[in-house]
């Protein structure tokens, strides 16, 4: 396959043909997209942490104005999609392989908790904070997520916080610790 920014690879285990076409316009031939046969992704070497496969208006222009994106996520033993926020979309979570501990957070500080096992699903309301954890210690885990926006965008909690430039006496104050503590976490997340 070319190197080309609108083709994106997001098989995982399935022998199906899948074929990926861009909306035709008025007298313009349909452009293929995207097309797998043999998917690869997993005869590779598997990553060793939480990994995702977008198909969002980034990797795929033709989904400007068409309200859906998608990913692929795996998540290997022991492995996290840290707490995080979708601003523009929702999140419907499919899982096919392993298990999942997922939850999310609603505007009263309620968490709402479940242990996925393939075949079900999950719904993360939009904006909600919310993560994914695979305790197997032995079985990856994969899934499949849809959003309803082409840029549903990630705020990643632990990187929004500690990974900016909100100085280091702000966060101790707020997460009522000391500054090296806050010095340790920020150390941490960058390495």
């Amino acid at each position: 396959m070319e190197s080309n920014p609108e083709y994106l690879v997001l098989a995982l285990r399935f022998g199906h043909t899948i074929r990926l076409h861009s909306p035709t316009k008025r007298n313009q031939p349909r452009r293929q997209l995207l097309h797998l046969h043999r998917p690869t992704v997993l005869h590779r070497a598997q990553p060793t942490s939480f990994t995702v496969y977008k198909a969002t208006l980034a990797e795929l222009p033709s989904l400007d104005g068409q309200s859906v994106s998608y990913a692929a996520l795996y998540y290997p033993p022991g492995s996290v999609n840290p707490p995080h926020t979708h601003p523009r979309a929702s999140e419907l979570l499919f899982l096919v392989l392993g298990h999942l501990e997922v939850g999310f957070v609603d505007t009263n500080n309620k968490l709402f908790a479940q242990t996925l096992q393939p075949g079900d699903m999950f719904v993360f309301p939009k904006g909600l904070l919310h993560y994914q954890y695979n305790s197997d210690d032995k079985t990856p885990a994969i899934a499949f997520s849809s959003f309803g926006s082409a840029n549903a965008g990630t705020v990643s909690i632990p990187s929004a916080v500690f990974n900016t430039s909100v100085y280091d006496p702000i966060l101790a104050v707020s997460f009522k610790t000391d500054v090296a503590t806050i010095r340790k976490l920020k150390f941490g997340l960058s390495h």
